[in-house]
């Protein structure tokens, strides 16, 4: 697994991805026998993340260095693959704004120090392009506050998302994934 450090403090990162509603783990990570055999080496499966919605999200991810995913309503949904939370945290992707999330896979982001973050208003969705990028000040100290309304500006466009999850998830995600959060 890769080192997980700390949650940084303010987010300035780049859209890398924008996907509809019901994007699965199959769509984030795919299983299958040609994905399978690397299984336990994280560099190499993080190659194909995404790959069937934009083959060049791993080469976009590497060179953002930290980025963040926008997803419509039920995001994540299907398997419980973990890896399809682990890889996207390998490429830099530092929180998935989303309409909704998948139970099981916000758990998966929350281990691995990725932000679950919806929006307050589903609408807004719409306000954000593929290479936006988007500005989450003082993120670390809006979550320790235990704020559910987290103020972030895409452009020049002020929006407000929503940070629901338990105080302990609140401290995973400060500390930058659960293998963190329990040293």
């Amino acid at each position: 697994l890769p080192e997980q450090k700390p949650l940084i403090e303010d987010i300035e990162a780049k859209v890398i991805l924008k996907v509809e509603n019901n994007i699965s783990t199959d769509h984030i990570l795919p299983a299958g026998a040609k994905v399978l055999p690397f299984r336990s080496d994280i560099p190499k499966i993080s190659e194909f993340t995404f790959g069937s919605i934009d083959p060049d999200f791993y080469k976009k991810a590497k060179e953002a260095g930290v980025g963040v995913v926008v997803g419509g309503e039920n995001y994540g949904q299907g398997s419980s693959r973990e890896h399809a939370a682990l890889a996207p945290k390998y490429l830099g992707i530092v929180a998935i704004i989303a309409k909704s999330f998948a139970r099981i896979h916000k758990a998966n982001l929350i281990n691995f120090g990725i932000v679950p973050l919806t929006f307050d208003n589903p609408a807004d969705y719409d306000l954000i392009n593929g290479s936006d990028i988007i500005k989450i000040p003082n993120i670390r100290e809006q979550i320790k506050e235990n704020l559910i309304n987290i103020e972030a500006s895409v452009s020049d466009k002020k929006i407000i998302l929503k940070l629901d999850v338990s105080y302990n998830d609140r401290e995973q995600l400060i500390a930058g994934g659960k293998l963190a959060f329990i040293k």
